[in-house]
């Protein structure tokens, strides 16, 4: 279900990234870009999920932990504003484990066998019969951090609504149980463009598969890419008809291209045959050249100052945690565990 977003005023958004690598293109296409226009219409909350990351990558909380600075450097470098967008570490908002704690009693083991973006991730990440207890129970984490904020708007691709569905199952379930309306309902927020594929052809652009161009990619590294760019493996000849279904290149002219009228006068071309994939690359080249310099470069500029990142990152947690605090005490009243 994608929300309707007529009314900002009364909405607020929840969303963030586990900090498990540098961001790259296929945050900025689905979600960074999205934040930077959400900022200015809703209050908006942005979550460094450093304790959920913790659920795969726990023989290697180094990697999680050095990532929470570098992640927020992606955020400030493609013009999120703490002024109007508030930024925080999970792991410093104990509130929202104790929710997960009491949100598990309302939840079965096979109902969250059942939630098909868990089924697919753990199929992803070969994890068969042997999955960690925190990965298959981290649907329950999301609606705590969700309901912690009462946010009532959550971005998320199409792969990811089945988890805003439990999320709301929790809510139903718990004001039933209680009698009152102390949780509130949230509403997907779906991207116009979803997903971008990895540089190789595969579904995801992903940093465990190690196909992105990150956004802190140097010029060299960016060329590189582009150059391995899958195409159509059909196209072996300049002459050959060209094919645009599942052809990488042509599906980033689409994400980023904004000479719409050029980019199909080329799509037109190449199908019809008489246009070589270089040219096709080189086009596409210059565009992520121009779209990534500025943000390498405030990137940098940022970096120069990470006591400051820090700082910013301090206080937004601050405030994140008194909103989820209060929630907390309203649940814990509403179950008889406020004892004094």
């Amino acid at each position: 279900m994608q929300a309707s977003t007529n009314d900002h005023k009364n909405h607020l958004i929840l969303t963030g990234d586990r900090p498990t690598g540098p961001l790259h293109l296929g945050h900025f296409v689905g979600s960074l870009r999205n934040r930077v226009k959400y900022q200015h219409q809703y209050e908006q909350y942005i979550m460094l999920a450093d304790a959920q990351a913790l659920t795969d990558n726990m023989d290697d909380p180094a990697k999680v932990h050095n990532n929470v600075l570098e992640v927020a450097l992606d955020y400030l470098a493609v013009g999120i504003d703490p002024a109007k967008s508030t930024i925080f570490i999970q792991s410093q908002i104990p509130e929202l484990t104790e929710l997960t704690f009491y949100y598990l009693n309302l939840v079965s083991v096979a109902r969250l066998e059942r939630n098909p973006t868990i089924k697919q991730e753990i199929i992803l990440r070969n994890f068969e019969r042997d999955i960690p207890a925190g990965f298959l129970t981290y649907p329950v984490s999301q609606a705590a951090d969700i309901t912690a904020f009462k946010a009532t708007l959550v971005p998320v691709g199409e792969d990811q609504i089945p988890m805003i569905e439990q999320t709301n199952e929790i809510v139903r379930r718990f004001n039933r149980l209680v009698n009152k309306d102390i949780l509130v309902e949230c509403q997907a927020l779906v991207p116009e463009i979803g997903r971008l594929p990895g540089i190789d052809g595969k579904a995801k652009m992903s940093k465990s598969l190690g196909n992105t161009i990150n956004l802190g990619a140097s010029p060299a590294e960016i060329k590189a890419a582009v150059r391995n760019v899958y195409t159509d493996p059909l196209h072996l000849r300049v002459n050959d008809p060209g094919h645009l279904e599942g052809n990488v290149a042509f599906i980033y002219l689409d994400a980023f291209d904004e000479d719409k009228t050029g980019l199909q006068a080329m799509k037109d071309h190449y199908v019809r045959g008489g246009l070589g994939d270089s040219v096709v690359k080189a086009r596409l080249e210059g565009i992520l050249q121009d779209l990534l310099a500025p943000i390498r470069e405030r990137r940098e500029e940022y970096a120069k100052d990470r006591g400051q990142v820090l700082q910013m990152l301090k206080e937004g947690t601050h405030k994140a945690r008194e909103i989820a605090a209060q929630t907390t005490d309203e649940v814990k009243a509403a179950i008889g565990l406020k004892h004094f």
